[in-house]
């Protein structure tokens, strides 16, 4: 069995208690009752037409929120990577990447199937290449190589532990690639739980990123939805895919209305998630055998070889008490706070996860 990037959830086995502590992903959070009634009370119309206002409203106020000359909605924050890939690089283009980053290892092999462009992996701690190491990726022009076409980050930085990329270096890397004549797009899956951490507006974030998107469905709770921004040029490209990959939506509204929600009550309020994360991070990092990797966000990593169990097995075994987490491979899990994570499920989880340790192998 291959524990990379295990990111289905295990089935839960007959007679098992049901997860009521979702440490899995902040994928798993549930809508707000507000939030429902704000998708129940919203104005809809003909996406595809260009009629829906509430989409209408969504991209107007993300294309501002990330400083770009326009957005467009997606039912995905997948769709909006392979759209900003597909729409910014011929069959045969180079892209580089971070080796753990989403493009690379969770998209189905998308760049390759839809684009024809190669990703290269970089190599860098937690998630986040350096700017020499760029540099040392860079090819000399030959019709042997592929024409190195885009430079991707992803912020924060999922496998690297939800870490946040500084800005000096996001501004160096686009900068460098520009003089190389590369375009840079940003995989912004978390990109708010990252300014809420630094303390960055978003527009400063990403401005040196010609297309960038935000997924509404992690810490900010919808049910779905995430918006890519870029130049008007692009983004009118972006909709000929989105019509092509029949993305196109009729009275998605209802769906742009969460999102709107999300921005106006939700974005703040992921601070209160990293103060949950490092909660858990300090009691799990007091239970003999297991190492965590401080956390920066709301992601927090854990290796459990020091316990005999591996993350599988103790996975299993805190499932019977109501508490679930994610396996990232054979001996290290990830545990994710979220909107329907209080401080007190952050106690029950590490009471938890002790007492099963203490059990032994």
């Amino acid at each position: 069995m291959s524990y990379e990037h295990s990111y289905a959830p295990p089935p839960t086995p007959r007679g098992t208690p049901p997860v009521r502590i979702n440490l899995y992903s902040d994928t798993q959070s549930k809508p707000t009752p507000a939030m429902k009634a704000a998708m129940m009370e919203a104005e809809v119309g003909d996406e595809q037409a260009g009629t829906d206002p509430t989409i209408n409203e969504l991209c107007e106020r993300m294309a501002a929120f990330l400083g770009k000359e326009a957005a467009v909605f997606m039912p995905s924050g997948t769709m909006c990577n392979q759209i900003a890939i597909i729409t910014q690089c011929r069959p045969g283009d180079e892209i580089l990447a971070h080796e753990t980053a989403h493009i690379l290892t969770s998209e189905g092999s998308g760049a390759a199937a839809l684009a024809g462009a190669q990703i290269t992996g970089l190599r860098g701690e937690r998630g986040q290449f350096s700017l020499d190491t760029l540099k040392g990726a860079i090819r000399s022009k030959s019709r042997h190589s592929p024409p190195q076409r885009m430079v991707e980050v992803e912020q924060t930085a999922n496998s690297g532990g939800g870490t946040v990329w500084k800005l000096d270096d996001l501004n160096a890397i686009a900068d460098f690639a520009h003089e190389q004549g590369m375009v840079t797009h940003m995989d912004g899956a978390r990109l708010t739980n990252a300014t809420v951490a630094a303390g960055i507006a978003p527009s400063d974030m990403v401005a040196g990123y010609d297309t960038v998107w935000l997924d509404f469905t992690k810490g900010l709770g919808a049910p779905l939805g995430a918006v890519l921004a870029g130049s008007s040029a692009v983004i009118g490209q972006a909709w000929r895919w989105k019509q092509r990959m029949g993305g196109a939506l009729r009275q998605g509204g209802i769906c742009a209305a969460a999102c709107l929600y999300s921005l106006d009550h939700h974005v703040e309020r992921l601070a209160e998630d990293h103060t949950n994360a490092k909660a858990l991070a300090r009691g799990l990092a007091q239970i003999p055998g297991i190492v965590v990797e401080m956390p920066e966000t709301n992601l927090v990593f854990f290796d459990t070889t020091g316990t005999g169990i591996d993350a599988t097995t103790l996975n299993a075994r805190c499932r019977e008490f109501g508490v679930g987490f994610n396996i990232n491979k054979q001996w290290r899990a990830r545990a994710c706070t979220h909107l329907d994570i209080s401080a007190a499920d952050i106690e029950t989880a590490i009471q938890v996860i002790r007492e099963v340790v203490a059990k032994g192998p």
